[in-house]
């Protein structure tokens, strides 16, 4: 009998691990974005680059999913390159000694249709810390020119940048601690 269970579970998980699909963010229909107050009286943008992320689900409505991202954090680009390069000296994001910033999800929860709850780990400038976002899927479709099956996602909320110890000689209102965080994407089925 015990034999039989022990078969049963292995068979489960493998079943289970077999139905997983995973989709890879295209990069040409992607863009991670934040914005910042400054001086109190305006919003800068910006933008990372070069990232990646993977998403893994046995689930058709994504209601399981797994997101990891990592981004390489000297791509920051908010158009303007001396304020980009302050912005990866040691005053803020110190990319010699902090290159990469990693997102893990560790659970999603859903709030109404096509609308979640995404809660995960942020690694960055070297601290890890919760964090929890807005996250709508937007559906799936295929593309009609390749035949592709793509999924699209939103991700909106916000974060401190003093959590992670980010430009702290700068106090708001100066620059303000609340980073406005959005990201679009397009992911491609493998």
């Amino acid at each position: 009998m015990k034999k039989l269970l022990s078969f049963l579970v292995v068979a489960l998980l493998c079943t289970q691990a077999l139905t997983q699909t995973t989709w890879k963010v295209d990069p040409l229909h992607a863009k991670l974005s934040f914005s910042i107050t400054h001086l109190g009286i305006s919003d800068v943008a910006g933008l990372f680059q070069t990232f990646d992320v993977t998403v893994t689900t046995s689930k058709a409505n994504f209601s399981d999913a797994v997101f990891e991202l990592s981004a390489d954090v000297a791509t920051i680009d908010t158009e303007v390159e001396m304020r980009d390069n302050h912005l990866r000296s040691a005053d803020f994001f110190e990319v010699e000694k902090y290159p990469v910033m990693i997102f893990k999800s560790t659970s999603i929860t859903k709030v109404s249709k096509d609308k979640y709850k995404l809660a995960g780990n942020l690694t960055l400038h070297g601290i890890t810390k919760p964090v929890t976002m807005d996250l709508w899927y937007r559906g799936t479709a295929e593309n009609p020119l390749n035949k592709v099956t793509s999924a699209g996602f939103q991700l909106t909320g916000s974060l401190k940048r003093s959590d992670f110890g980010i430009g702290p000689k700068f106090l708001p209102p100066f620059i303000g601690d609340k980073v406005s965080i959005k990201a679009d994407g397009e992911f491609i089925k493998k």
